[in-house]
């Protein structure tokens, strides 16, 4: 089968078809009559496996690197354990700074509720941002030993 009708089949765009194919996650043959690739039943396997991968946020290094160990013919499963684990970390991580994240920005909106709005001046670009001042999120980062400016940037 080709691009349009791998893709078709699986229900994803044919671009998805060639980005793997591109990655080397997929390899068709090529129809030595008319150079086309050719697509058959394993790699619909493969491709779906990919696409189920992806919904578990599986990035596509480790893909390629479970499905190295198993066309190898060794049990990816010890490493898809490991990775899902480390990925679950990280998402946790990322969710509860975006938790903090969203506090802030409630706050902020809270306080610039009762706030005029004010043209820019020798002393302000916007004084709502300068003037904004959550002390209970500068805490921990300040108790963390973390310079406040740099944290601060990395949530921008």
């Amino acid at each position: 089968m080709r691009v349009k009708e791998l893709a078709h089949l699986v229900g994803v765009p044919p671009d998805t078809v060639r980005f793997y194919t591109r990655e080397g996650l997929l390899s068709p043959n090529k129809n030595p009559a008319n150079g086309y690739r050719e697509y058959g039943l394993s790699d619909v396997k493969r491709l779906s496996f990919i696409l189920r991968a992806r919904q578990l946020a599986f990035s596509v290094e480790d893909i390629r690197t479970l499905l190295t160990q198993a066309d190898r013919g060794e049990a990816p499963c010890p490493t898809a354990r490991a990775l899902i684990e480390a990925r679950l970390a990280e998402m946790e991580q990322r969710l509860e700074e975006l938790q903090k994240l969203c506090k802030r920005m409630r706050a902020a909106t809270q306080t610039w509720e009762a706030e005029p709005d004010c043209e820019p001046c020798d002393q302000h670009i916007c004084h709502l941002i300068e003037l904004f001042d959550d002390r209970e999120t500068k805490r921990p980062l300040e108790e963390q030993g973390q310079p406040l400016q740099a944290q601060e940037r990395s949530h921008v």
